[in-house]
């Protein structure tokens, strides 16, 4: 599925530079036409043995054999937690009867295994056949079990997986490779009083008990996704539903109710027609530690965004821009993730300057950039992981890799290109006609720069690939800080006057008169982030000056907008307020989110004595609703390796 174009930087081979080293499939050597599953949940206690937690049927994988010569081995990736039972294959013309076959584990990384079949007699060259797996998967990296304590509700258990990006060879054996895509079926059976949903095109209930869905567009393994538990759903637009636990939907349907159209509208307008039908959103349990995750029809979101003002509603624009640029158009492997994330970047910032206006984009953008300058700083410029074309060396998982450097810098990329361009109509043209281009295929750099170099012949005379200082190779495989950075100065409108009001309030002598001049409650959530960033900078401030802006903007020290909240944390933390300790506590018993969670306990951790203890008392009433993740990040906060 890849396109094979000729690259632009001079390498003929990307079938080599498309090599998935993650992967321990014969992804080249099958074609995957359709997967489906047949899955039980059992909802016991944990560990092995009967009646155990844990997802059991069956993976049927519709192969073709692509090898000329024939093959008599095929290798799927998949995962030590996941135990293969039973395997056959059902050839075409054969007697009805499957024919068993051998299949065995061969180690293969930390993180995955190669399951390895072997036919008793070989596939001929383009021959089609069935393999169908019999096996459950318990505990696992890429299903996460959520006790009742780990859920909003607090009554019933959760179970919901995560694909991204190499973590579904532990829900279901398969080719986990963003380099190949198809589609997917399935039918999950659950117990009583919950309901099964996912990443589908479409689902129906059969029976009291049972769900099926449909996936009618092809994606790649990660964006298979299913979540089961205590769920309701609403409608918000015309494609639109959310769904969450009964507790949290009727703010979920205030928040999003009509939201939703608008930004895909945006879209559509921008990037093309969006595919994949509806557009809904599953509202996590408070444990999920991620903001989002752009599962097609179906985005998992954090609870987090339900701030009961609409002000973090706009979040979602990301993961919706994600419809073009990830999910219709994918990196091929996963050193190429800023094809998927430079460009949602751009198209965030392109769909937000039209709802929203440039100036509110560009302070958004700014908040990027200086996370960009965060990492840089503490990685080290030269950094490989600093590049936008990461090398990913066999036996590293690529979520290790993960960083800033893919969203930002790889928005800065874009906007360069768009800059060469010169003109926002043709590039968002351009855009539009890039991903009906690349549609439904994962592909390199090499085949996008190509392909702006076709679309732009004046361009491609130019020699613009080549410019000293931004050379296209330099932008893709050197390390460090962008040698072009979009103009963010529309944005000024809003940030100097929260830096000026920041300034006020960094002084010994506090001229109410000048801060009570200045009426913050026109500014929206970003205006608000970037004043309270430039206080936490300059903190901690004059003795008694956290304690008045407190009760001058009791929007900001009493905000349900998790963002707001936690920087009125770190904030209350730095200057040692004890008197606001509490809700450092209460919003860290509220979410499990880590980009919330862990920049607090840093702060509480290199806090006074009273602080550090907080840090103590918080994670030991809240480790219980903490993903396995943070809760091992948190104790090495908590006690430093070597301490």
């Amino acid at each position: 599925q890849l396109t094979g174009r000729p690259g632009v930087l001079g390498c003929d081979l990307l079938f080599l530079l498309a090599a998935d080293v993650a992967s321990a499939s014969s992804f080249r050597a099958f074609e995957i036409l359709h997967l489906h599953l047949d899955l039980r949940a059992d909802f016991g206690p944990p560990g092995p043995g009967p009646g155990s937690r844990g997802l059991s049927g069956t993976a049927v994988l519709d192969l073709r054999c692509l090898v000329p010569e024939g093959a008599s081995e095929l290798r799927l990736d998949s995962h030590p937690c996941l135990e293969v039972t039973a395997a056959a294959a059902l050839r075409p013309g054969a007697a009805a009867e499957a024919e068993p076959v051998a299949c065995h584990a061969r180690p293969f990384s930390h993180y995955g295994q190669a399951l390895c079949v072997t036919f008793p007699r070989p596939c001929r060259a383009n021959e089609r056949f069935q393999l169908r797996l019999t096996y459950r998967v318990g505990e696992g990296p890429g299903v996460c079990w959520l006790t009742p304590e780990q859920t909003a509700g607090k009554k019933k258990p959760f179970v919901y997986t995560q694909g991204q990006a190499v973590l579904n060879r532990a829900f279901f054996p398969c080719f986990d490779t963003p380099a190949v895509k198809y589609k997917y079926s399935a039918l999950v059976e659950v117990p009583d009083g919950f309901t099964a949903v996912m990443s589908a095109s479409t689902w129906e209930k059969r029976g009291p008990n049972k769900f099926f869905f449909q996936m009618h567009q092809p994606v790649p393994s990660y964006l298979i996704a299913l979540a089961i538990g205590d769920l309701v759903s609403a409608e918000v637009g015309p494609r639109s539903r959310v769904w969450a636990e009964p507790c949290l939907i009727e703010a979920a349907r205030t928040e999003y109710s009509g939201v939703i159209e608008e930004f895909l509208a945006t879209g559509e307008k921008l990037f093309g027609p969006y595919v994949w039908g509806r557009y809904d959103l599953l509202f996590m349990p408070p444990s999920f530690p991620f903001g989002g995750m752009e599962n097609p029809c179906l985005t998992f979101v954090t609870p987090c965004l339900l701030a009961g003002d609409r002000s973090l509603a706009d979040v979602i624009i990301h993961e919706i821009s994600h419809s073009w640029f990830g999910n219709l158009v994918t990196n091929a492997n996963w050193g190429e993730f800023w094809l998927n994330e430079g460009f949602t970047m751009y198209a965030q910032r392109r769909i937000s300057t039209i709802l929203f206006g440039a100036a509110y984009t560009c302070l958004e953008a700014a908040t990027g950039r200086a996370l960009l300058r965060r990492h840089m700083d503490v990685s080290g410029e030269e950094n490989p992981l600093n590049k936008l074309r990461v090398k990913i060396e066999p036996g590293i998982d690529p979520d290790d890799t993960y960083n800033e450097t893919p969203y930002e810098k790889g928005f800065c990329f874009v906007s360069y290109l768009a800059h060469l361009v010169g003109d926002q109509d043709q590039f968002d043209n351009f855009l539009k006609a890039y991903v009906d281009e690349f549609k439904f295929q994962s592909i390199l750099a090499e085949d996008f720069l190509e392909f702006y170099l076709e679309y732009f012949p004046e361009l491609k005379k130019r020699g613009v690939e080549s410019i000293p200082g931004f050379e296209f190779d330099r932008w893709l495989n050197t390390p460090g800080w962008p040698p072009y950075l979009p103009d963010l100065s529309p944005g000024d409108s809003l940030m100097k006057p929260a830096e000026e009001l920041a300034e006020l309030w960094m002084s010994t002598e506090l001229d109410m008169q000048a801060i009570e001049a200045v009426a913050i409650s026109t500014w929206k959530t970003y205006q608000l982030i970037y004043f309270l960033d430039k206080l936490l900078q300059k903190s901690p401030l004059p003795p008694g000056n956290v304690k008045k802006l407190g009760e001058l903007y009791p929007k900001i020290s009493n905000a349900r907008n998790a963002e707001l909240q936690l920087r009125w944390g770190q904030i209350v933390l730095k200057n040692d307020h004890q008197e606001d300790f509490w809700k450092v506590k209460e919003f860290l018993q509220s979410q499990g989110k880590q980009k919330y969670t862990l920049p607090l306990y840093h702060a509480m951790v290199s806090g006074s004595e009273v602080a550090q203890t907080l840090a103590k008392d918080t994670f030991a009433s809240t480790a219980s609703q903490l993903h396995n993740n943070v809760v091992n990040y948190v104790q090495q906060i908590l006690e430093p390796k070597g301490s």
